[in-house]
């Protein structure tokens, strides 16, 4: 993106291409505009035009825009500079990543959320939290499976808040996030810093997938008293997780009485309805021409999440488009027939069978009292993968393998904590969900 020209209150840039003109227009222009509003600069407005090649270009010069002590100067971009000249023009103020955590997902506004019955209530408390223009509403914890839409509600809270002009200091961060930077600050002797930045720089703190904290005693005790400095201060909190603080294994007294000081939410799987009205939302927005039949099909199948939903919808598009078929029952049919037949027929009993065969153990050693680390791995793998597959509630699936559902809940989150180190474990269990998605356990007739 290159400097063209700055006359009154618009300033015209040069893209390269299309591309780099709709991404800078889809995800950045909004917050360039709002960085000059918000300091006092005006309403500027960015016209951002594509580069004519072989165009000559107008000489480098520095623009300076008024209303600002010292002015901003605006100079050309040049990516073939050497290492001592700047990389990329200044703009004033604007740090879109910012230190505060991860980037909020542009589509994930309350606009973009569908309502029901299954979530009014979540979506009502979110709400309340994001509009007021005063931080001091509380906390509220956000509590669902996978792919439900925590994420989604709790992320439109940060746009909300700075859609209106309320603050700018969002930190969005999940538990493993605040984990990694809090150990990565105590080896560089800059934990005076990370403490100041949540404790006193923050007015609204997201964090997310708090399940992850099981364990991790200094995280959670550093967790604890920056809340304590939040709401001490009435900041804004969201948190959001899979389970209730209450259920989380080796979580202290402390934090759990904080992550429950606010309004605890839960959202329910949608309904048939509900899930026709994400499908519509989801086709109207991207631009997809779903007959009925197939919005109402898709409904009745997919049934366990909104992102399984939402797959399913992207699934029959893109097949679609890939293979010149116009879209209806037969062609919405053939990308679900594995989907739905796995959902259908996956038992935490086969997964029992399919994970002994893989260790190569008998049943008796998987759900046995052994501690020994060649059964331990391969029982937390079986609890993961039931998990993934099917229904069964957490309780029901410890009970499966004679553990409590604390146990279940700590060796899921084992599981998922080793995938993310990748290696030859992520490839193994890659191996057994393609096994599973394919049908090919011994003993599930598929």
């Amino acid at each position: 993106m290159g400097y063209i020209t700055a006359s009154d209150n618009v300033v015209k840039l040069s893209c390269p291409n299309l591309f780099s003109k709709k991404r800078i227009n889809d995800n950045y222009l909004a917050g360039i505009e709002s960085q000059f509003t918000k300091l006092g600069l005006g309403r500027i407005k960015i016209d951002l035009t594509v580069e004519t090649r072989g165009a000559k270009k107008a000489p480098a010069r520095s623009t300076a825009i008024p209303g600002d002590a010292g002015s901003y100067p605006l100079t050309p971009l040049n990516f073939g500079q050497r290492p001592n000249r700047p990389m990329q023009m200044a703009l004033p103020g604007l740090n879109l990543r910012s230190d505060s955590g991860r980037m909020l997902k542009k589509e994930y506004t309350f606009d973009r959320f569908v309502v029901g019955e299954n979530s009014d209530f979540a979506y009502s408390a979110s709400l309340a939290l994001a509009q007021t223009s005063s931080v001091n509403n509380g906390a509220i914890y956000l509590l669902s499976d996978t792919g439900l839409g925590k994420s989604h509600l709790s992320q439109a809270v940060g746009h909300h808040v700075i859609a209106q002009g309320f603050t700018d200091k969002v930190y969005y961060v999940t538990a493993e996030d605040f984990t990694n930077e809090m150990v990565s600050s105590i080896k560089n002797n800059t934990i005076n810093g990370f403490k100041e930045k949540y404790r006193k720089k923050c007015d609204v703190l997201i964090l997310e997938d708090v399940h992850f904290l099981s364990g991790k005693d200094a995280t959670q005790k550093e967790l604890a008293m920056t809340l304590d400095y939040l709401m001490d201060a009435e900041k804004k909190i969201i948190f959001s997780g899979c389970y209730l603080p209450d259920d989380i294994p080796k979580m202290n007294e402390q934090l759990k009485s904080r992550l429950t000081t606010g309004m605890v939410t839960k959202i329910e799987p949608p309904n048939f309805k509900t899930r026709v009205k994400i499908l519509k939302n989801k086709s109207k927005h991207d631009g997809f021409v779903i007959p009925n039949d197939v919005t109402e099909y898709l409904a009745q199948e997919l049934c366990d999440n909104v992102r399984q939903l939402e797959s399913g919808l992207m699934g029959v598009a893109r097949k679609s488009a890939l293979m010149g078929e116009k879209i209806d029952l037969n062609l919405a049919r053939g990308v679900l027939a594995t989907i739905s037949r796995t959902r259908k027929t996956i038992t935490v009993d086969l997964i029992k069978k399919l994970v002994c065969d893989e260790f190569s153990l008998s049943e008796q050693d998987l759900v046995s009292s052994s501690r020994k680390q060649k059964i331990v791995k391969p029982r937390q793998v079986a609890m993961f993968l039931a998990r993934k597959y099917t229904d069964q509630p957490l309780k029901t699936i410890g009970r499966s393998f004679n553990r409590y559902h604390a146990t279940a809940i700590y060796s899921i989150n084992a599981v998922e904590k080793q995938l993310k180190q990748q290696g030859g474990f992520a490839e193994q269990m890659n191996y057994l969900y393609k096994k599973i998605e394919s049908g090919k356990i011994v003993g599930s007739g598929l």
